[in-house]
């Protein structure tokens, strides 16, 4: 950026220009360590457009494209076209968003600020109003949502704030801004089936349209001038109060502000989107609605129905973890997926259900390894724990030690805590590879890290007996405390001595 700028200006300026560049492009794509080098390309491509990329404008020189659009925009199809969507965070990113209890709340109220200074809000306003359009009348035919459990995702309403509000790269009428945002709106509607179909990552919605809008600016324009004067005359044949049509621009805009905040109040008390303050559901979250719509053979209800029973089972739902399984193992409602059985049964199996036990057992012996191998390579992590385990315990398949370690290896390294926890027990025990107290701790540490609570305590008991190097009492109390504050109950009995004597297997 410092080059671009010595080569195209006489002065240099300190200030934070490149900083709503960077933002709004991690905000959406996030490359993984192992290629990170792309994001600064990326982020490239936005700062050398935003200079060299222009044309002219009521008589000015100005840049065609949103300087963070742009190079997603390029990242985002050559991912697609390479099936290389795995190097980088972006579904990841679009799916933990939503976590914060009161994110579209924050995102609006900040998105306030921005259009009072820039007027800018008859785009978000028009792109949000469009979407919910479309969602209803997708609910009327269908029976079902089409973004599932709400009217507009988070990750979309941050686009709709971020995305096609650079006044430089928005349209300047009015009328030009309805239709602008409106486009955007319908454009993510769109995309979001058609990426479906062709069944790549749907989080790329909100960013391949966003250039081919800028560049059609200029015309939209051109076709808002005859509108805004119709809409001029129109208010005054109907005494509309004198701002909405003599007004000035800041006035006008407040006066959209003020619609757009009820209409997000309307949005927030009818479960269009959720925020914990009104506390109103959108009826989508609810997985009994898509079992519900999937028995009823409702437009693509059953796969959208296990990909919720998925996201459930992330979150440690026994129940939901052994339906996945057997809805994905049966092959009834989806088309079979042995490697979403393997993942549902090993889970359920994991969090203590005796059926999904035996149920993840015959899988693995009527074939099921070979799945659990190959979603583990596909870089799944849990599916590589519970092929670890398999091999570990003998279950269902020949016991190999080292085999499992090395499988344990791979899932730790691809973020699955517990895993390396269970290295550190084989290190500690010897098992798949000579006994190595160092190693184990190691394990331990990084699983504690990941706030795995009873690696915490076996890490506290290494420091305690001094087997990986000098005892230090002073980290074994800490280790201790940290494990009870994550909830495994033995680290909370150090105190009378008896955890340290009794390690727990993981």
């Amino acid at each position: 950026m410092p080059l671009v700028c010595w080569s195209r200006r006489d002065r240099w300026i300190a200030g934070f220009g490149p900083i709503p560049i960077i933002l709004s492009t991690n905000l959406f794509l996030w490359f993984r360590d192992d290629w990170f080098f792309f994001q600064f390309v990326m982020i490239s491509i936005g700062v050398v457009a935003k200079e060299y990329v222009t044309w002219k404008r009521d008589g000015r020189t100005t840049h065609i494209f949103n300087p963070s659009a742009v190079g997603l925009f390029i990242f985002s199809v050559i991912l697609i076209a390479t099936h290389k969507t795995s190097i980088t965070w972006g579904e990841q990113i679009a799916v933990t968003l939503h976590q914060p209890p009161n994110i579209y709340l924050e995102i609006f109220v900040l998105g306030l600020v921005v259009q009072a200074l820039f007027s800018v809000t008859l785009v978000t306003l028009s792109a949000a109003a469009m979407l919910c359009l479309m969602n209803v009348i997708y609910t009327h035919f269908t029976g079902v949502y089409q973004f599932v459990d709400s009217s507009i995702p988070v990750s979309v309403f941050i686009g709709l704030h971020l995305l096609v509000t650079d006044p430089a790269t928005s349209p300047r009428r009015n009328s030009a801004k309805i239709i602008f945002g409106g486009l955007y709106g319908m454009c993510v509607f769109g995309l979001y089936s058609l990426l479906s179909l062709i069944e790549a990552p749907r989080f790329y919605d909100k960013l391949l349209c966003v250039p081919l809008l800028n560049l059609s600016v200029r015309r939209l324009d051109r076709i808002g001038e005859p509108l805004d004067r119709w809409a001029v005359a129109f208010f005054q044949r109907i005494r509309a109060p004198r701002f909405i049509w003599a007004g000035s621009p800041r006035q006008t805009n407040f006066a959209f502000m003020s619609i757009w905040i009820v209409l997000f109040g309307v949005l927030m008390s009818t479960g269009f989107i959720y925020t914990e303050v009104v506390d109103t559901p959108h009826p989508g979250a609810d997985p009994q609605f898509w079992e519900q719509a999937c028995d009823a053979h409702l437009h693509k209800a059953c796969p959208t129905w296990v990909g919720i029973l998925n996201t459930e089972c992330e979150k440690d739902a026994m129940h939901a973890c052994l339906t996945m399984g057997k809805v994905a193992d049966e092959g009834i409602v989806i088309p079979r997926e042995p490697e979403t059985a393997g993942r549902g049964y090993g889970r359920a199996c994991d969090l203590g259900d005796a059926d999904a036990c035996k149920a993840f057992v015959k899988f693995v012996t009527q074939g099921g390894l070979q799945s659990l191998t190959h979603a583990c390579d596909g870089g799944d992590a849990y599916s590589c724990f519970y092929l670890g385990t398999v091999l570990h315990l003998g279950k269902g398949a020949a016991q190999d030690n080292q085999q499992a370690l090395a499988v344990f290896q791979q899932s730790c390294s691809l973020g699955y805590v517990r895993a390396c926890g269970v290295m550190g027990d084989m290190y500690l025990a010897g098992q798949g590879t000579p006994i190595d107290p160092k190693r184990a701790l190691v394990n331990f540490e990084r699983s504690c890290a990941g706030q795995w609570g009873q690696s915490c305590a076996e890490a506290a008991r290494l420091y305690h007996s001094g087997a990986a190097g000098s005892p230090n009492e002073l980290l074994s109390q800490k280790r201790f405390g940290e494990g009870c504050e994550l909830g495994f109950q033995p680290a909370c009995k150090q105190s009378d001595g008896s955890a340290l004597d009794n390690p727990a297997p993981h």
